[in-house]
């Protein structure tokens, strides 16, 4: 006995049913899609007058739309572009071995409307000259108003401020869980403004920085790339909040070039050698 040939709205429904499936995959951007598609079918079942949808017209529809439809931006842009305004570089003259002058460099991130800028103190240290560059290509000769040598970090101000800048969103370090997203954004080598990506390895870390005899502790472990020039860089959320501040990488090695092992003092432990309560 065969079976009873289904109606063009039967046919609709399996067709749809179908398509929820595929389309819950692919949520939020999709939603769009399966909105504009239920719209066409009830025209079609309920306006009077309205002719009943063919076979091949159900799918050229659906892949019309499938075909508009555009994902969303990943985090990792959005995270790039918020913190833009607020990042910049910071080079300092260094005392050198043999009576010279070496140039280190760093990052840093703009924490407030005052323009007090967060670092890594190991990067500012013992400098004869501390320069800043901010994102619209100010240059500034700055200077540490205060540190926190126990967590390695410095508050600098600059002389010279840009006519327009954006201070940082301030995030929740103590609401972040293994496995979280984890942006880091700064001046590897030089390289300015350069992102990497990954997760949250671990929590409540410690690690002593080459060359010290202190010992930081209760950091955060990433494993998105941190190389020279991202100590005093921000950590950022998946919604371009910081979370901590780079402070520096575990490599068996002589090398100082990273491994899969970054660590980032908390922003709520950060952010108060610049007077800011905890989150």
């Amino acid at each position: 006995m065969s079976e009873p040939s289904l109606s063009v709205t039967d046919k609709l429904r399996n067709q749809f049913g179908r398509l929820r499936e595929r389309i819950r995959k692919m949520l939020p951007f999709a939603s769009g899609v399966l909105a504009a598609l239920l719209a066409l079918f009830l025209y079609h079942s309920f306006v009077p007058g309205s002719k009943p949808l063919t076979q091949n017209e159900v799918s050229t529809a659906i892949s019309s739309a499938m075909a508009s439809a555009t994902p969303r931006a990943p985090f990792s842009e959005h995270v790039y572009e918020i913190i833009q305004p607020s990042l910049l570089l910071i080079e300092a003259e260094l005392p050198g071995e043999n009576g010279d002058t070496n140039t280190g460099l760093g990052s840093g991130v703009i924490i407030n409307r005052f323009g007090d800028i967060l670092t890594s103190l190991h990067v500012v240290a013992n400098s004869k000259d501390i320069r800043v560059t901010f994102v619209d290509g100010t240059r500034s000769r700055a200077r540490m108003v205060s540190s926190q040598p126990e967590k390695d970090i410095a508050v600098l101000q600059a002389e010279t401020l840009p006519q327009l800048f954006v201070p940082a969103i301030l995030g929740n370090a103590n609401a972040m869980k293994v496995g979280d997203d984890a942006y880091v954004v700064g001046n590897p080598f030089g390289l300015y403004s350069s992102m990497s990506a990954g997760v949250v390895s671990g929590f409540d870390r410690s690690f002593q920085p080459p060359n010290t005899n202190q010992l930081i502790q209760g950091l955060i472990q990433v494993d998105a790339a941190i190389n020279p020039g991202n100590s005093g860089g921000p950590l950022l959320n998946r919604y371009g909040e910081v979370v901590g501040i780079v402070t520096g990488i575990v490599n068996p090695t002589e090398q100082t070039f990273f491994i899969g092992i970054g660590f980032a003092v908390p922003i709520d432990v950060a952010a108060g050698g610049a007077g800011l309560p905890p989150y």
